[in-house]
């Protein structure tokens, strides 16, 4: 019998490598990987639905459950984990020494939307004083001009936010002093390049990332992994393949990375950080599965309802197939 063809859009991550190079095959699918950028991926995924399979945005996918139908069902593979204060970048001129001074700022970010971006607001919010309607929020391309939120909003009165002109960037307006601070996931050109007139809000970040999560026992989960929902009502057997098949690649990375004989990254101390990342956080620490993550995506999905992005507080059961929380036992 024919393998189901089926085509996956995803990053390039080493968590997903064993895909793309076929030494780990999904159980009855023939897999077309295609790597392409984040946002490429998202974008058309929550536009035109181009993808069998995708990586996505974790918020973006909840904010697409409220449709009626929902046009995707996720499985609780998360190829994207991130700590986020080294996320929030402010003008050194702007007054900003604590994260309590961004109250009442103008605070740029890509979309409203991004996952990165409630990670950073709930944070913000439940840790150090700063609610999320006490900023005015301004929306627009980082680096480049013209970026729109891949899915419409409709947020409550409380949550002031805006768009940049068509022509300006966010990168620009922040080292400009044209606003505050900004909250985004990619490192922005300015501080990349070492201007002065940008610094990271944190000044220590791995200090303030560890703190965070000896606090709360979390690690950020970005994106989750969507079946488009026509391929998966057709075929309700591809989420527990792909949950299979997902692991057995992010366990295969795991034993690339802790090799002594020759570093497959240029970092001196790879496997010492990868000895103190599961000495810190957990052996399991890039977990799947949604038992483990539970709290994790409780957290998130308060942040996202008091955020304004979705009706009401979703449970973490509402995201998932079915079929994909659950394997059989021996």
């Amino acid at each position: 019998m024919p393998r189901l063809r089926l085509t996956l859009a995803c990053g390039d991550y080493d968590r997903t490598r064993a895909l793309e190079e076929g030494s780990v095959r999904p159980d009855g699918i023939e897999l077309t990987y295609l790597r392409l950028p984040v946002e490429e991926t998202f974008f058309r995924m929550m536009r035109h639905q181009e993808f069998e399979i995708a990586e996505l945005s974790l918020s973006s996918y909840v904010v697409s459950l409220g449709s009626d139908p929902s046009p995707f069902v996720a499985i609780p593979v998360f190829p994207s984990r991130s700590f986020r204060h080294g996320s929030v970048y402010v003008n050194s001129a702007a007054g900003i020494t604590d994260p309590g001074d961004l109250r009442g700022k103008l605070v740029g970010t890509p979309e409203y939307q991004l996952t990165a971006a409630v990670w950073v607001r709930g944070i913000l919010a439940d840790l150090h004083g700063v609610p999320v309607d006490s900023v005015t929020y301004l929306t627009g391309g980082q680096e480049q001009p013209g970026r729109i939120e891949k899915a419409p909003l409709d947020l409550p009165g409380n949550i002031r936010l805006g768009s940049i002109p068509a022509d300006r960037t966010l990168s620009g307006m922040l080292v400009a002093g044209e606003i505050d601070a900004l909250y985004t996931p990619r490192i922005p050109r300015p501080f990349a390049a070492r201007d002065p007139r940008v610094r990271r809000l944190f000044d220590d970040v791995i200090a303030a990332e560890q703190a965070y999560h000896r606090a709360t026992k979390i690690f950020p989960i970005m994106h989750v992994v969507v079946i488009r929902r026509d391929v998966y009502d057709r075929h309700p057997w591809v989420a527990q393949s792909l949950v299979k098949a997902f692991t057995l690649a992010r366990d295969e990375a795991r034993s690339r990375i802790y090799d002594s004989s020759a570093l497959r990254f240029m970092l001196p101390w790879l496997n010492q950080q990868l000895e103190q990342a599961e000495q810190l956080l957990g052996a399991d620490y890039w977990s799947y599965g949604l038992a483990a993550n539970r709290h994790t995506l409780a957290t998130f999905l308060r942040y996202h309802h008091e955020q304004g992005l979705s009706g009401r507080v979703l449970s973490p059961d509402e995201l998932f197939a079915p079929e994909s929380t659950e394997s059989a036992v021996i």
